[in-house]
């Protein structure tokens, strides 16, 4: 039977996906890291769910092959 699921990435854009995902979960939480012993204000903290929105939508792309 078929899923209904659809591929359209090739493995190796798959890789590329997930690499640049954790890539950049990583650097988002060295930056919320920074923020928080550098002593900015929590305002600051909310650009944060920037890359970690896009470093999960990449990882999140790897995993569900789209």
């Amino acid at each position: 039977m078929d899923s209904g699921a659809v591929v359209n990435i090739g493995p190796r854009e798959r890789r590329r996906r997930l690499t640049m995902g954790v890539v950049t979960l990583v650097v988002g939480a060295f930056l919320g890291l920074a923020m928080v012993l550098y002593g900015l204000d929590r305002w600051w903290r909310l650009g944060l769910s920037v890359p970690f929105w896009l470093g999960s939508l990449g990882v999140h792309q790897a995993r569900e092959k789209t």
